[in-house]
């Protein structure tokens, strides 16, 4: 998603940045590329005038034009008119304090996700210390009620589904229920429609004054475009809602609906849906979404997912790394964070500039089949040669390798790998040693957290 648009803009400010001085004429050039990288996006063409309007009347004044680096101030001009297009910032889930349990309602077209994002949004709300119970009030959609009921057994969140027949009936029966297990949130997943009908929206509007929800979170497919506009009008008409779920941003569309929705309803984006596992549910923010489009990286958010899989014993790994060196059992593990994390594609979004290096460099790519190759090949040695990859001699090589079904080479290139990463650990291991006592090794133990338990990039 965003990677097309990111590419036109990147190149916009390549031009620039080889410009000493801009004048009028560099930045109406300018502005034209960023208008034409928009509407190719797929951005509503009122939003795309007015975005391009603001972003010129800011670039064009004596500040920008005249300074030492006026280059950068039209990046950080757009960056900041990206930002507010986008929301300016978090708008985080709104519960009630006094009420017990809340209702959280979804809405939205058929086909956008929602029942998938409702267990998202279950699952996330469990990790964050919450009690939700889903609703299955889509009783048109055959089987909706099944996939949700398996999507709830998945991440142990149960599922209200009622008599299947009246949606009204389910959901204000679900707040008993709720009341019931002692939840203290209900999710419920409304029915949708290929197309917006009176029939769905009268449905959703008596299901609104049934249960009276907190919040009204309509999903929004990512992959929409333009179209995004007459849907999410409509809603905003009718059922009001408070903020927007967008799903599939993991997708390889060109995204202008993600950019025009919160421009044209003035509703914020909460939550975005990055991958199909349940933990893929994401806290909108942005800022840091605005700077990914712009090529800047989310390094932030690199290390909020480090922090994420980090851990206590993740830390005592660390130390006895420090004591004892890095074995092919560390280097295991460090994949297994990896994918934890989203995997490498997901990672190198978040590294500035790392997505346009990869395409412009020949032959490099992030294959993720990598990580299982290695994963194979640390997994045909014996548990000595994984605690001591030294002994690993020519015999052993070309046992494993015909172990794992992978050649001598990449098992060398491997055995090379982790003698690189143990060099750094020994590196690390003197650090400590410098610190002295009690002082350094809490000093290394706040470094190794920061780093998401010790874990290095693979």
């Amino acid at each position: 998603m965003f990677n097309s648009l990111s590419d036109r803009l990147q190149d916009t400010f390549e031009r620039l940045r080889g410009k000493g001085r801009l004048t009028e004429d560099d930045i109406n050039v300018a502005m034209r590329e960023i208008r034409m990288a928009l509407l190719e996006a797929d951005v509503n063409y009122r939003v795309v005038k007015e975005f391009v309007a603001r972003c010129k009347e800011k670039c064009l004044t004596a500040d920008v034009l005249g300074s030492l680096t006026p280059a950068q101030n039209v990046v950080k001009v757009v960056l900041d008119e990206l930002t507010a297009l986008l929301g300016s910032t978090d708008s985080k889930l709104t519960l009630a304090q006094n009420r017990t349990p809340n209702v959280i309602m979804l809405v939205g077209l058929q086909g956008s996700g929602k029942t998938t994002a409702a267990a998202k949004l279950a699952y996330l709300l469990k990790h964050q210390g919450h009690s939700p119970l889903l609703a299955a009030c889509d009783t048109h959609r055959p089987a909706a009620a099944d996939q949700l009921a398996t999507l709830g057994a998945e991440i142990g969140v149960p599922v209200f589904r009622g008599d299947g027949k009246d949606a009204v009936a389910v959901a204000s029966g679900s707040i008993q229920e709720a009341v019931d297990r002692l939840c203290d949130i209900v999710i419920v997943d409304t029915a949708g429609r290929l197309q917006i009908d009176e029939e769905m929206m009268e449905e959703a509007v008596a299901i609104k004054r049934a249960v009276r929800p907190d919040q009204i979170l309509m999903v929004v497919d990512a992959m929409t475009g333009q179209d995004i506009v007459n849907v999410v009008t409509e809603f905003a008409d009718r059922v009001d809602f408070d903020g927007v779920i967008m799903s599939k941003l993991d997708g390889d569309a060109r995204g202008g609906g993600a950019l025009s929705v919160r421009e044209v309803t003035g509703k914020p984006i909460k939550f975005v849906s990055m991958g199909e596992k349940p933990d893929s549910l994401e806290i909108f923010h942005p800022d840091r979404m605005a700077k990914r489009i712009l090529g800047m990286g989310d390094v932030v958010g690199i290390i909020e997912q480090a922090q994420k899989v980090a851990d206590e014993q993740q830390v005592a790994d660390a130390e006895r790394m420090l004591r004892e060196g890095f074995t092919m059992d560390d280097m295991l593990a460090q994949m297994q964070q990896i994918r934890k994390m989203g995997g490498l594609r997901k990672l190198a979004g978040m590294i500035p500039g790392m997505d346009r290096a990869l395409a412009q460099a020949p032959g490099a790519s992030l294959d993720e089949s990598q990580l299982t190759r290695i994963e194979a090949i640390i997994r045909s040695m014996t548990r000595e040669e994984r605690a001591r990859p030294k002994i690993i001699n020519g015999q052993r090589r070309r046992r494993i390798a015909a172990g794992s079904g992978r050649s001598v080479q990449e098992v060398n290139q491997l055995i090379k790998q982790w003698s690189e990463m143990n060099k750094m650990m020994g590196k690390m291991r003197g650090l400590a040693q410098q610190g002295g006592g009690k002082k350094g090794r809490r000093a290394m133990q706040q470094m190794m957290r920061n780093m998401g338990g010790g874990r290095m990039p693979f």
